[in-house]
């Protein structure tokens, strides 16, 4: 059958017009993911919808949240009650079944539920461990996705917007539309799919169809078919009521052959249904003028005591302090969609500038090797830390002049956000997200939050670097860069209001 027609246009789709529904009753919303921070995380997803609902709660929404019970996930830690033991889930090779735990969000009256399966959940890791992800994934999120609805009829509650979160969640709108459709309590249940990366799609055999219970009629291009595999995430973009994702230039980019990963042919068709809102950040936790994980605290007002920050970094990671020489941090997955194949091409001439390098991070063995030989060669100028340590991410934030990120692509990325609001001036490739949040510095240096460079080459980053080396050495124009920088506002705020009129556009279709 031939596969729908992609296209190559970068052109962002005209804004959707606003309309007013004051009167309407505030929607109630079910975010349904595989990972919520606090609980469980390896990315940004969990940031995402461990803060979205509380500012949805903020306008009035009622909210809540379902997540499986990992077994990193404490019950005593976390406060867990059991809500329901025993509930029955049918799966395609006969039923299964789940216990429902629950605990508060926060100091919020919203619920936060807990999928419990042993079988599936009760394992080191979320996917899979470090030699690869576990066989039966397909498995696993089939049950959790089918868990989900029966576990609303089970509560009789009934959300008016079920959001879903990636291809773990990607079963749940075809379920809804096949298996639920005679139902009459899920008539109301509409329901809106978020893509965090393109890049993940669940992919699994297509002999996995009957474990989930689908018919073989679904198995079509149209469908879940996708290259004679089922694609849980296609199945999330073809079943569900509306799409969005994490940055507007995103929403654009995946239309397209270089980003969609083989379904931009998907998006396409569903344009008008697709919606590019941009994450926001957590300032209750993000903040230098409240974080205690830094040695001084500070604001717009006095960012000059930014410098005991970089002091501290400095000494602790062993590097001398200079305050002439600009430090610049990294703090990333290390990895070619980061950007690391290109700080790879670019490292050399790069450490030869008056410049020193803080990296934080874990990711491909071959950039750990790399890391570690230039540590050896520069050892004044580079520091190197492979693992993930949150108390140390927020000195490189808050010590660092410059924070680099120069990736292939990023949907949204949270890095630059927090390190603008601490005074870190980014350093980034325009794509995605990064396009959306950082404006590029004007030769006149009297606009702009940071450096920005559009090919994906070398050379355009090493001239971004000098860029930035070169304005660090002119006082009045860095300050009112950082200035710029500080006073940028990527409160969850402003996008819980537009997901707001999102999900009342939701309602009326």
């Amino acid at each position: 059958m031939a596969r729908a027609k992609s296209s190559t246009s970068t052109k962002e789709t005209p804004a959707k017009p606003v309309h007013s529904h004051a009167h309407m009753p505030k929607p109630k919303v079910l975010f349904v993911a595989s990972e919520v921070y606090p609980f469980a995380k390896t990315g940004g997803l969990a940031d995402v919808v461990g803060a979205l609902p509380h500012a949805l709660l903020k306008l009035g929404c009622e909210v809540a949240v379902v997540m499986p019970k990992y077994k990193i996930i404490s019950p005593e830690k976390y406060k867990l009650k059991y809500e329901i033991n025993g509930l029955a889930v049918p799966m395609g090779m006969g039923d299964l079944n789940a216990d429902v735990l629950s605990t508060r969000l926060g100091d919020t009256h919203a619920k936060v539920y807990f999928i419990q399966n042993d079988r599936y959940f009760d394992r080191d890791g979320l996917y899979g461990t470090p030699e690869g992800d576990y066989q039966d994934n397909a498995g696993r999120f089939a049950f959790f996705s089918r868990a989900v609805l029966e576990l609303l009829r089970a509560l009789d509650w009934y959300p008016d917007v079920l959001h879903l979160n990636d291809w773990q969640t990607g079963l749940i709108p075809a379920y809804l539309k096949t298996l639920y459709s005679d139902q009459t309590s899920f008539k109301q249940v509409k329901t809106l799919f978020t893509i965090h990366n393109m890049a993940y799609q669940g992919l699994f055999p297509k002999y996995i169809l009957p474990m989930t219970g689908l018919r073989w009629e679904e198995f079509v291009h149209e469908k879940l078919e996708f290259y004679d595999q089922v694609n849980y995430l296609k199945s999330g973009l073809v079943y569900s009521d509306a799409i969005s994702t994490v940055s507007p230039t995103y929403a654009a980019e995946i239309r397209t052959d270089e980003f969609g990963q083989g379904l931009q042919g998907v998006l396409n068709l569903r344009s008008s249904d697709l919606h590019g809102i941009l994450n926001g950040i957590d300032y209750d936790e993000w903040n230098p003028a409240t974080d205690k994980e830094i040695p001084a605290q500070y604001t717009v007002k006095n960012h000059d005591r930014k410098i005991e920050s970089k002091i501290k970094l400095l000494h602790e990671l062993g590097l001398e302090f200079k305050a002439q020489t600009p430090v610049i941090g990294l703090v990333s997955r290390l990895s070619d969609q980061k950007g690391l194949d290109l700080i790879a091409e670019a490292i050399e001439p790069f450490l030869a500038m008056d410049v020193q390098l803080v990296v934080l991070g874990t990711g491909d063995l071959r950039y750990h090797e790399m890391f570690e030989a230039l540590k050896n060669r520069f050892p004044q100028k580079l520091s190197v830390n492979f693992k993930f340590d949150n108390r140390l991410a927020k000195l490189i934030y808050a010590g660092s002049d410059m924070f680099l990120m120069p990736s292939r692509f990023e949907p949204c990325g949270l890095g630059q956000l927090i390190a603008m609001k601490y005074g870190s001036i980014p350093l980034v490739r325009k794509t995605g997200g990064l396009s959306d949040t950082v404006e590029n510095l004007s030769p006149e240096g009297k606009k702009g939050s940071g450096f920005v460079f559009e090919n994906y080459k070398a050379e355009d980053l090493l001239f971004t670097i000098r860029r930035a080396v070169e304005a660090f050495h002119q006082p009045k124009i860095w300050k009112e860069l950082v200035h710029r920088a500080m006073t940028k506002d990527f409160s969850w705020d402003a996008s819980a209001k537009q997901y707001l009129e999102l999900y009342r556009q939701i309602q009326r279709k």
